[in-house]
């Protein structure tokens, strides 16, 4: 396991090397002019643009240019983000601990859930769950996820007041926002917790249910879907028939035998799924009013903030990268043969 883990990591400098020269030849679409706010550390700065363009080489030769923006990025300079207020690299730390827990609490139940049900569904085929399990999904998957959302808000907010919009109440983001409360993580329901605060862990559950329901009913049916199809292909398979023939009760035959050698697509689709959230929901942190890295880089792209979008767009690159390399190890646990290729 240890040198396959290697394997893959050696593989990640070239990858992050590949998103590197990927991004930069989109940036040459951009005037240097435009390139120059990626050098920026303050605002102040902006009325000196070709001051920046001559000290950063902006029209100099590619490779120079480059170089001196890989230097900046190594360095972790990402400009001035003019949606955000701050720089970029600070801006992504502020907003990605929201995004982190609105993310914790959709993932759980879409994978509990959906794996249960899909499981269930193939298990017990052309039968009354397996219909329901099918209707669930093709039902929930017809509508986009910004529809699903706005439907959520309007019956669980406009008509029921039980999952408000935003991050906190105007009471609790007050509190929150006084000395006598502390941030030790930026996440808010476990900071609430270590402050001792029930009360503002209940209310930020209460904001973050409105898009965590969104996500968790649209990505949870694809789930279902696709651990039902592997399941039901694996319970045809020789040695499911060998465990049945030798007397084994029926749940150690489903759970021990069956079910671990058909999550490697359930798995693949779970890492990808976990990529995406974790880069950033931006349709339902949008519609919720979500302080979170979807939202902020959504809001970057509308209003042209050159710095936020490159920032977002190698945050998200990184993760898909880390990604990717726990979904490899994840396959090797599930399945040693896969370490022997």
């Amino acid at each position: 396991m240890a040198t396959y883990i290697a394997r893959r990591l050696l593989l990640l400098p070239l990858v992050a090397f590949g998103v590197t020269l990927l991004i930069f030849a989109l940036l040459q679409f951009l005037t240097p002019a435009e390139r120059a706010a990626l050098f920026v550390t303050d605002p102040r700065q902006l009325s000196s643009i070709p001051a920046i363009i001559r000290k950063y080489g902006l029209d100099q030769p590619i490779h120079v240019q480059y170089w001196v923006w890989l230097k900046q990025l190594l360095h972790g300079d990402l400009g001035w983000s003019q949606t955000a207020r701050m720089p970029t690299s600070q801006a992504l730390a502020t907003f990605f601990p929201a995004t982190l827990e609105l993310t914790f609490y959709m993932f759980i139940p879409i994978i509990i859930i959906g794996v249960w049900l899909g499981t269930r569904a193939a298990v017990h085929k052309d039968q009354i769950v397996d219909h329901f399990s099918r209707i669930f999904a093709i039902s929930l998957r017809g509508l986009p996820s910004f529809v699903w959302g706005l439907i959520v808000l309007m019956v669980f907010y406009g008509g029921l007041n039980w999952f408000p919009p935003g991050r906190l109440s105007l009471e609790a983001d007050l509190f929150v926002k006084s000395p006598e409360f502390h941030r030790f993580t930026r996440i808010m329901t476990v900071d609430a917790l270590l402050n001792g605060q029930p009360w503002i862990f209940v209310d930020a559950l209460r904001h973050i249910a409105g898009p965590a329901m969104t996500l968790v009913l649209v990505e949870m049916a694809l789930l279902v879907r696709v651990t039902r199809s592997s399941m039901l292909e694996v319970l045809r398979q020789d040695y499911v028939r060998t465990a049945r023939a030798k007397g084994l009760a029926e749940p150690v035959v489903i759970n021990r035998h069956a079910r671990k050698n058909a999550l490697i697509p359930v798995v693949t689709l779970s890492s990808l799924l976990f990529v995406g959230l974790l880069g950033g929901v931006v349709l339902a942190e949008t519609i919720f009013n979500y302080p979170g890295i979807g939202k902020w880089g959504a809001e970057a792209a509308v209003q042209l903030d050159i710095p936020g979008v490159t920032g977002f767009g190698m945050f998200i690159a990184l993760i898909t990268v880390f990604g990717n390399l726990a979904a490899d190890i994840l396959y090797a646990t599930i399945d040693p043969r896969i370490r022997l290729q």
